[in-house]
């Protein structure tokens, strides 16, 4: 099958380029940006893309096999990628004095796009910039360095505002460069620039869907699982449900085991809901866990997030493998998650091994999952997904929307939700709060598009703080605690903006919350995007 060969530096954006190529209908692999290109690495390749990365070219970047740039396949760098390889064929990067990052107005050179001769860089440059309503386009940047001197052979067509190259390509060669991520959706056109390179310059055929991805994964879960049990440890939530669904598509039903732990740290009758669901889907296995003792035991006196996360993940599977003895499954047995591409990602677990620690997910940097990882007992069939494709697998496997439009829940549960240490108090206060808001959410709609509030976000939760504010109710002073509600827009969870909510909307919230749980004195609406802040808190 043909398909665009994605070098991975470490960027957190990488499997989004591949998601966006997806998105075309086109096959793409990622392997390491180091990665060999020999043997029959480059079989069916039609392009290659550089990814960007948290390294500098001239301090400990990863730089790629030279067969690159010998190979004769059209490349195209990505921000960091553009800076591998200008470093490489000859050219100057050198820190910024102040770095670029948000959005940065690009103009193109639409002179230079018109004068030229070659064919590749006419069936990129012109597709892009004929698209352009004007001049000055919007991009997405993220980068300390820039490129000081071209390499031999390239010439510059995009200029960002502050003077630096923006975009360039090669005279001779089906060669191209950006210093921007147009693989993120707020940067504008930047699916047109993806689509240039690979349909314009590649012409790839547009032969991938999420039909063959089904296919494809269920045949490789067959090959490795063989008749060996499978565990499954399930939340309830899209990601291990949608996992769910899929093994018990590839696999037989005595082979798959769905377990479900109680923690003490889910939504408000989410025990009730998530048993409704999996029997829902035919499991023949459904082990339920009551363990909220051991887990807010275990949580005791810690506050930091990344003690948290990582009590609650080897508690999981140490809880698991108790679990696992009292039903006699074989050691031979599999674990199997519903990891995200983002989960490996945020957790530094990117293919190369560039990627930088933003937060670690339980279920992906435990110390008891790494040495599962490490002993090849794991099954990740959505490793490869961002959130909105596992809704679109969950609606092929005939899931129901309700479960599929779920907003993100974390594996922590409210754990990740309650800064500082988390107690049984605190977890009946958040939700308490959270279930009231996301009640409000799903019945009020949106007076443009007439989608509910909850439906026209990609997530919304509540958030308690450690801090409590003086107040006063019927005349007597109240000191209670601070909570903060927050939601967002987004298309898959990389980048994020702030939900514009009518005020009324959130001013009655707020009343209603703080009216029915006394705990709370103060509400307060989280405003920051992502970047720079994360979508979750902790």
């Amino acid at each position: 099958m043909e398909k665009i060969l994605i070098l991975d530096f470490g960027s957190q954006t990488t499997a989004l380029i591949g998601r966006r190529i997806r998105e075309m209908g086109v096959y793409s692999d990622i392997i390491p940006g180091d990665g060999d290109l020999g043997g029959g690495a480059l079989d069916g390749v039609r392009g290659i893309i550089l990814s960007g990365s948290p390294e500098s070219v001239y301090a400990s970047g990863t730089a790629p096999d030279r067969r690159l740039y010998e190979c004769g396949i059209p490349l195209l760098g990505i921000c960091y990628g553009l800076q591998r390889m200008t470093a490489d064929l000859g050219g100057a990067v050198e820190p910024l004095p102040r770095r670029e990052y948000g959005r940065v107005a690009v103009t193109l050179d639409r002179d230079a796009c018109k004068r030229l001769e070659k064919k590749a860089a006419q069936d990129f440059l012109r597709e892009f910039s004929e698209g352009l309503v004007a001049s000055t386009f919007s991009a997405w940047m993220s980068h300390g360095d820039t490129l000081t001197r071209l390499a031999p052979g390239f010439a510059q067509a995009g200029t960002s505002v502050t003077g630096y190259p923006a975009l360039v390509y090669h005279r001779e060669k089906p060669w191209f460069g950006v210093q921007f991520h147009p693989e993120v959706t707020h940067c504008e056109r930047g699916g047109e620039l993806l689509s240039a390179f690979v349909l314009g310059v590649c012409h790839c055929a547009k032969n991938w869907t999420m039909e063959a991805y089904i296919q494809q994964t269920c045949a490789e879960l067959r090959t490795r699982a063989g008749e060996k049990p499978v565990l499954l440890l399930i939340s309830g939530g899209v990601d291990s449900t949608v996992a769910g669904a899929l093994l018990l598509s590839a696999l037989s039903g005595d082979q798959v085991h769905l377990m479900y732990m109680d923690t003490g740290l889910m939504r408000k009758n989410e025990t009730r809901a998530v048993r409704r669901s999996l029997e829902r889907l035919g499991a023949r296995h459904l082990h339920i866990i009551h363990c909220e003792d051991e887990f807010l035991g275990a949580l005791a006196g810690l506050d930091s997030p990344e003690e948290k996360r990582k009590t609650i993940g080897d508690l999981f599977i140490s809880i698991q493998e108790r679990e696992v003895a009292r039903l006699q499954l074989p050691e031979t047995y599999f674990l199997a998650q519903g990891t995200l591409y983002t989960d490996l990602i945020e957790s530094g677990k990117g293919v190369g091994k560039k990627a930088h620690v933003i937060k670690s997910h339980h279920n992906v940097a435990s110390p008891l999952v790494e040495a599962k990882r490490r002993a090849g007992k794991i099954l990740e069939p959505l490793e490869k997904l961002y959130k909105d494709e596992v809704r679109t697998l969950g609606r092929l496997l005939k899931l129901d929307e309700d479960l599929v439009g779920r907003h993100p829940f974390p594996g922590p549960g409210l754990a990740v939700r309650i800064l500082g240490e988390v107690t049984r108090e605190k977890c009946a206060i958040l939700r308490e709060a959270d279930a009231i808001f996301i009640d409000e959410l799903k019945k009020r709609r949106n007076r443009e598009n007439g989608k509910t509030l909850y439906d026209d976000m990609w997530q919304a939760f509540a958030v308690l703080l450690p801090l409590r504010s003086v107040g006063v109710a019927g005349d007597v002073r109240t000191y209670g605690y601070i909570l903060a509600l927050r939601a967002v827009t987004s298309a898959d969870g990389m980048s994020a903006d702030v939900y514009p909510f009518n005020a009324n909307d959130l001013i009655e919230i707020s009343t209603l919350i703080t009216n029915s749980v006394p705990a709370i004195g103060r509400v307060s609406y989280d405003i920051s995007s992502k970047p720079p802040a994360t979508i979750e808190w902790e």
